[in-house]
């Protein structure tokens, strides 16, 4: 898996490649953490390089919007494919999280 960052003006986007699994979920754990130690921001997940996503990496998603629940930003998922947004839709992250 591979994680970019991107500061822009209102939001830092971090985009995800490849597998959000049990192996690979610690990695974009820690990317959360250090953007909400630097600054009280919106965040953008890009998905559009993202291929699958398990359960681990759902709950780096829901501790993400929880501390942005509490911090009164925003966070929003973009770019997912057919395949993720399933997995949002059956799991009720859809109804819990922005996804364009």
């Amino acid at each position: 898996m591979e994680i970019t960052r991107t500061i822009g003006e209102e939001a830092i986007t971090i985009a995800v490649e490849g597998r959000l699994d049990t192996v690979t979920s610690s990695q974009l754990e820690q990317e959360v953490s250090e953007v909400f130690e630097e600054e009280k921001t919106n965040i953008v997940f890009d998905f559009a390089s993202l291929e699958y996503i398990s359960s681990a990496g759902l709950r780096v998603l829901l501790a993400a919007q929880k501390q942005v629940n509490a911090l009164g930003t925003e966070m929003r998922i973009i770019g997912a494919n057919d395949v993720v947004k399933e997995i949002f839709e059956i799991t009720g992250f859809s109804d819990i999280m922005q996804i364009e």
